[in-house]
């Protein structure tokens, strides 16, 4: 048997160092606080996003850096969504504001159809992971964590594939897989006749009946991903029709 090498070098503990350096608080200035918990989130969504400055200002706060960051990708859109996108940040963090996981909830809770009508899916995907540590039942928290996993396993998978020079939506060829076994000594996926994609799928879409939170995300969320021409589920599907 031929010697084994760790990925990581001091192996997985070694990813911890990195993991908390990225949940670092987000320190802020005075008057960039989140708002208070009985903010009225109405006229947020009438207020539109100036533009990012070209360059960034000197000394800012890490909340103000965030902020900058978060115009780029949010130009156009509405302080609501900003209002969103900065809870998450604080909420992805070991210490964040003592009313922030409260104001998500309340935010969701009270505007679920304008925020599923108006974020982009990449934000929905960002707070269906932020209900994993922050929602309130152990349904909701459960469902969140196996989106977190779920998403987070396809981000990186689907970006690995992008280096085989295919887009996204052009299946590999049924006839050319490498006869080589999977890691860790898995049995083979059957492309033909296997059930593998219901027994991932499937149970998420019942659990999120049971999810009082995050039902209507979660299933929006699972509609989208049916949808979209572009992952592994909609090229598997296309390499099974050849068969």
């Amino acid at each position: 048997m031929s010697p084994r090498h760790n990925t990581y070098p001091g192996g997985i503990p070694d990813l911890v160092p990195l993991y908390q350096k990225r949940r670092s608080k987000l320190t802020h200035h005075d008057g960039e606080e989140l708002p208070p918990l009985e903010v009225d989130f109405k006229p947020l969504t009438q207020q539109k996003l100036p533009p990012q400055p070209k360059r960034r200002p000197e000394g800012l706060s890490r909340v103000a850096k965030k902020r900058h960051m978060l115009l780029g990708e949010l130009q156009g859109l509405s302080e609501l969504e900003m209002l969103h996108g900065m809870l998450i940040s604080h909420l992805r963090k070991h210490t964040y504001p003592d009313h922030a996981p409260e104001l998500f909830r309340r935010l969701w809770a009270e505007e679920e159809d304008w925020l599923l009508d108006h974020l982009p899916p990449r934000w929905l995907i960002s707070a269906v992971i932020t209900f994993a540590e922050h929602g309130e039942t152990e349904e909701d928290r459960h469902l969140a964590q196996s989106f977190n996993i779920l998403f987070s396993v396809m981000k990186i998978y689907e970006f690995e594939r992008t280096y085989a020079g295919l887009p996204p939506q052009h299946p590999f060829p049924a006839g050319g897989r490498a006869k080589a076994p999977l890691p860790l000594g898995m049995r083979d996926f059957a492309l033909v006749g296997g059930d593998l994609e219901a027994a991932l799928l499937a149970p998420l879409w019942r659990q999120s009946r049971q999810a009082p939170a995050i039902r209507r995300l979660a299933q929006a969320l699972l509609m989208m991903l049916d949808q979209d021409d572009g992952t592994v589920f909609r090229r598997l599907a296309l390499m099974r029709d050849t068969k």
